[in-house]
């Protein structure tokens, strides 16, 4: 029997039990679609996730002064720690692993153009802090710049957000803010992106001037945390050790006293994502998974009365020659049509679920599912070791019927 016929047998008995068989099709077309949707879901929480992360900057380490919990060279315990300018400087100077560390002033004041008014983060920072941050100006505006600092101009840069409380529809760039009763020209406005975390307040909603600027107006050179990157993440967690050893060395803590200085190491966070989400999709494969079995304990069942309905076909053919084989290899031809066409349905169902899904309101939290190639590739992995596993018993019950107990049905 050729192929052609085994599809014309397949197709036969399907017709001839239309509900039993479009129900085990639904099983398995079902199955695939929830598998899909569930896989697609986690990737794009994945994907939302790193982007979330990155809107606060790439592999960025954030030290925060804090106070020391042991004593150490006649100091006392609770000594506060204030961090300067030249500690980014001595960061750089001594641990070559550092590729760059840079100082940020902080302070929450108001910001007003007219009669509007909004409480802003304004920070003091660096021209490199545009990169360690990624932050980026909108067309016809600019970021900070070096003869900013050494001219201590009175420029300003305004989160996207901020500017439209203050402006609205009106363009900033060129006009006049005032922060502690100083007046400062709007240089630039950030580029919308995306952003859920950060250490003091999302950047669509802050402000940044010079450092040089904010130092002299407020009269202080103690900067509120300093920011570094390393040359390789994979060193992340010895770089931090000798941080704690020349900080130490310079404000006089012990190395061990984690508490003198707060370390934020999002760099441990790409670590943990991976993890985090190899857990996540495979608790939401398992869960498609165990869907699609259903399905497979369907077409199983189906596979198996059609076995018991077709023994005397199975006799006759194998009264005329026909091998073991042949027929396990009719059944299991079968099986994987049942399976192919429900899971043919299901990538269908599953792609325009996933479509249906791109603009839920969660998105910015959630992310947005979609159809991505590992997803396919999981799906068809499991689909075929669920046609395995719903055909082998079958057709091997199949070829192992005796000629004469098939013929006497």
């Amino acid at each position: 029997m050729n192929i052609f016929n085994y599809f014309g047998d397949l197709f036969r008995n399907l017709n001839q039990q239309r509900l039993r068989s479009f129900l085990t099709i639904f099983g398995i077309m079902w199955g695939t679609a929830t598998l899909i949707l569930l896989l697609a879901f986690g990737w794009g929480f994945r994907d939302q996730t790193v982007l979330n992360m990155r809107g606060m900057g790439d592999q960025l380490v954030i030290l925060f002064p804090g106070q020391t919990t042991k004593s150490f060279e006649g100091y006392g315990i609770g000594r506060p720690i204030r961090l300067r300018e030249a500690d980014a400087r001595l960061l750089e100077s001594q641990i070559a692993e550092i590729d760059i560390a840079t100082p940020e002033y902080s302070r929450n004041l108001p910001v007003t153009h007219g009669v509007k008014r909004r409480n802003s983060s304004v920070g003091g920072v660096y021209p490199v802090y545009q990169d360690l941050r990624n932050i980026f100006a909108q067309p016809g505006g600019r970021w900070l710049n070096e003869r900013d600092l050494k001219e201590r101009r009175r420029v300003i840069f305004l989160g996207n957000r901020l500017a439209e409380n203050l402006f609205g529809e009106e363009d900033p760039v060129g006009k006049r803010v005032m922060v502690l009763n100083t007046p400062y020209t709007v240089i630039g406005v950030m580029t919308e992106k995306i952003q859920n975390s950060s250490y003091n307040q999302q950047d669509r909603d802050r402000s940044f001037i010079p450092a040089t600027t904010f130092s002299a107006i407020m009269g202080t050179d103690l900067v509120n945390n300093l920011l570094y990157t390393v040359k390789d993440p994979s060193m992340s967690g010895a770089v931090r050790s000798q941080v704690y050893e020349v900080m130490g060395n310079r404000h006089k803590f012990h190395a061990a006293d984690t508490d003198a200085l707060g370390i934020w190491d999002t760099n441990e966070f790409w670590s943990f994502i991976n993890v985090m989400f190899l857990g996540i999709n495979g608790f939401l494969g398992l869960i498609g998974f165990f869907t699609l079995a259903v399905g497979g304990i369907g077409v199983a069942n189906i596979m198996f009365v059609i076995v018991q309905e077709r023994m005397k076909e199975i006799g006759i053919r194998r009264s005329v020659g026909a091998r073991r084989y042949h027929i396990m290899g009719q059944f299991f031809t079968e099986t994987f049509a049942v399976i192919t066409i429900g899971a043919a349905a299901g990538y269908g169902i599953g792609w325009l679920l996933v479509q249906l899904t791109q603009n839920l309101p969660i998105k910015d939290f959630v992310g947005a599912p979609y159809f991505a190639p590992q997803v396919g590739l999981v799906a068809f992995v499991v689909l075929a070791l669920v046609g395995l596993a719903a055909g082998f018993l079958p057709a091997w019950r199949a070829s192992r019927l005796e000629i004469t107990e098939c013929l006497n049905r």
